[in-house]
């Protein structure tokens, strides 16, 4: 009796189907627009701060949030919005006779999403604190200067649920999976993705390099698009480039990506004080949930062998043709907001 060594290009049609049609549950334009709300909250003379409220919006529609204040604090100006094209930006002033310290600052309507806020405060004396507020914990007691722990697992946390919930992201990788031909190959092709996107993300989010994000995006669903077409060349028997050498073409990508995320860090910023340490974990927590996505995928591999009764050969088709017109749609969509 002889045993085939597993490979990733025999993933089982049950598995990348159930992948993908977990990703495709997603809305078109819901890939890489689920941005966290920002609130800053900047000591401008004793009592008195000035307060940013940035919100994502989709198209005319915003998330239905409001700061709150825990203790005596009355606005000392009117609110001033401005739309970005993809967030609504309030700005307003506000004095609090007591300070903030020990009083609980909160986003309400947070519990209502599935969205993060970054609560960061500034004092005048260049004292800041950075919070993540959550749909469990949509609120935050201010106690001064954050220790670098706790910058650690804000920007740890940030950085896993962007991965996991940027799906044009994960169907890249999904596709990385669909297309190298064995395991060990698939291991280059990871590490070749997660070097070139750590070094895009370094470069951008210090502020070596600026690229405009809209193109990235557009060209980022391209990507997948390509990938997904590789796929069916090698189901056809016509090894393209990304299945005879997949680690050039994810470190290629990779690149690519790195804009992406940066794009989502700089849309929340760094403490000042701790930008190598945000910098650091947030990119850990995308690698942190990029593996754990693998590994998820690949432990449904494992179990789908133990199922009897194959498939249809046409089936093995079924999962690149989806994720294809998803991301071709990722495409026109991106586009058509140049």
């Amino acid at each position: 009796m002889t045993h085939r060594r597993w490979s990733p290009t025999r993933l089982s049609a049950r598995v990348a189907l159930l992948a993908a049609l977990s990703l495709l549950t997603c809305p078109v334009g819901f890939a890489h627009e689920i941005r966290p709300a920002y609130l800053e909250v900047q000591e401008r003379a004793p009592g008195l701060f000035d307060v940013l409220f940035k919100t994502p919006m989709r198209g005319n529609l915003r998330l239905a949030l409001t700061v709150r204040f825990s203790g005596r604090v009355e606005p000392v100006s009117p609110v001033l919005a401005r739309n970005t094209g993809d967030a609504l930006v309030q700005t307003w002033q506000v004095r609090a006779e007591d300070g903030l310290a020990g009083q609980s600052i909160g986003v309400v309507g947070l519990e209502n999403t599935v969205s993060d806020a970054l609560l960061r405060v500034t004092f005048a004396d260049g004292r800041s604190a950075d919070h993540r507020l959550t749909p469990a914990a949509p609120q935050a007691t201010i106690a001064g200067s954050p220790s670098r722990i706790r910058v650690a697992g804000t920007y740890l946390s940030l950085g896993i649920e962007h991965i996991l919930l940027g799906f044009d992201h994960l169907l890249f990788v999904l596709g990385l999976i669909l297309i190298t031909p064995s395991a060990r190959q698939l291991v280059w092709a990871i590490t070749a993705f997660t070097a070139a996107h750590s070094i895009t993300l370094t470069a951008a989010a210090l502020g070596f390099v600026h690229v405009p994000p809209k193109p990235v995006e557009a060209v980022i669903a391209l990507s997948i698009v390509f990938v997904a077409a590789e796929i069916l060349r090698t189901r056809e028997g016509r090894a393209g480039l990304a299945a005879r050498a997949p680690w050039l073409v994810a470190f290629a990508f990779g690149l690519l990506h790195g804009f992406g995320f940066a794009g989502a860090l700089s849309e929340i910023g760094m403490p000042a004080g701790h930008v190598p340490v945000a910098l650091l974990f947030f990119n850990l927590g995308v690698e942190a949930g990029q593996l754990l996505f693998v590994g998820t995928v690949l432990a449904l591999a494992a179990l789908s062998r133990r199922l009897r009764g194959p498939l249809p050969r046409w089936t093995t088709r079924v999962a690149p043709y989806l994720i294809g017109s998803l991301a071709m749609a990722w495409a026109i969509q991106r586009v058509a907001t140049f």
